[in-house]
């Protein structure tokens, strides 16, 4: 044997520092922060712009036709700003004496019909993102309220689950999620957790749209009466918060865990399935009564209720995950292969005993065994 093959001679391979994975709830955690941080630079050097009405040049709301047919032009400009031709500039000024909102911080975009201007789309100052992601019925759908030329801003629905309006916001979403979240997400596993959680910020973007286009249309039936349990506000009104989908996250960590002791505000102790169900009933109250959070109420309840149905159906999830791959090893459709020259784990039969368990005492009725099982069997199919 040569000197330089000798065992004690060779340069020894280094072991590889793993590398930790994030959960879905770490993630979803990250995004929102990075989004608040991002939001507040871009904030203080690129406007952003949130439309708040259109109107005609006596200040009046456009109609239904000129609402179809008009269309924006120039670029957008802040009301303080005067724009090129000095004859807009006077008209804007006279029409901006009558407009129905504040004008501060207003910027304008004139409309044309047949390159004749027929009024102004105004917008309200913001932060690029939250002009970009919130979720508002007018921007939502196609509607008389919506921005002249644009509408269906699907995306939004999504958006906004990861834009908050100031930093206590942030933080007590992010506290909610970071400690009910992995519950539901080691009963659900990963990918299909991450399409739950959507789907409930989803569910309560749709239960503000709905509350608040049937209270226009109260509004409009009978306007001199209040009637309950409906959204008369205006539909350029913002939403924003991930607090629908963690209410979803709560309602299922209530099914899950339900006997599970929380300190609410820190201090009183209660049983999640409790707390859940206050978080519900507080809801339900502030929509009929019409308080000044009734919107995102709204937006809570919606999520809640799809969080409620789901985990008690979370097979209804696997349509959505056939988009995005396999579905999780947690899955009852799931069958577990088993690698050649590897060991192959539990089998299917084992995993629906444990998940049936779970099911009926929730996590805390299964032995240490047990939840080692599903973690191992979580990790290998990640």
């Amino acid at each position: 044997m040569s000197f330089e093959n000798r065992d004690w001679i060779r340069p020894r391979a280094q072991p590889r520092m793993a590398i930790p994975q994030w959960s879905v709830t770490t993630w979803i955690i990250a995004i929102c922060v990075a989004v608040f941080v991002i939001d507040g630079f871009l904030g203080k050097t690129i406007p952003g712009w949130m439309f708040v009405g259109s109107t005609d040049l006596n200040g009046q709301p456009l109609s239904p036709t000129q609402l179809n047919q008009a269309r924006p032009i120039g670029e957008m400009k802040s009301l303080s700003m005067a724009p090129l031709d000095p004859a807009i500039a006077q008209l804007i000024r006279e029409v901006a004496k009558t407009i129905p909102f504040s004008r501060a911080n207003i910027g304008i975009e004139p409309l044309q019909i047949n390159d004749q201007i027929v009024g102004f789309a105004w917008f309200e100052a913001t932060t690029p993102l939250q002009a970009w992601l919130h979720f508002s019925t007018s921007t939502a759908l196609w509607s008389g309220d919506s921005p002249p030329g644009r509408g269906l801003e699907l995306w939004r629905f999504i958006g906004f689950q990861f834009l908050h309006a100031d930093l206590s916001h942030l933080l007590f979403n992010m506290m909610a999620l970071y400690f009910f979240g992995p519950i539901v997400e080691r009963y659900l596993g990963g990918k299909r957790y991450l399409a739950f959680y959507l789907i409930c910020g989803i569910a309560g973007a749709a239960m503000y749209l709905m509350l608040n286009f049937l209270g226009i249309q109260a509004n409009a039936m009978f306007p001199n009466n209040k009637i309950p349990f409906v959204l008369p506000n205006d539909p350029t009104t913002s939403l924003v918060g991930a607090s629908a989908g963690i209410f979803g996250v709560i309602m299922a960590a209530a099914f899950l865990a339900p006997t599970a002791q929380v300190l609410l505000f820190f201090i009183l102790p209660m049983p999640l399935r409790t707390l859940a169900y206050a978080l519900v009933v507080i809801a339900l109250c502030a929509i009929f009564f019409g308080f000044s959070n009734a919107g995102g109420e709204a937006g809570h309840l919606g999520g809640a209720i799809a969080g409620y149905w789901f985990i008690r159906h979370p097979d209804s999830l696997h349509g959505l995950l056939n988009l995005l791959g396999n579905a999780d090893p947690t899955s009852r459709t799931r069958k577990l292969k088993a690698s050649k020259g590897r060991d192959s784990g539990p089998d299917a039969a084992t995993i629906d005993r444990i998940l049936d368990k779970i099911r009926k005492g929730g996590l805390q009725a299964l032995s240490a065994s047990e939840r080692e099982i599903l973690r191992a069997a979580s990790r290998k199919q990640r």
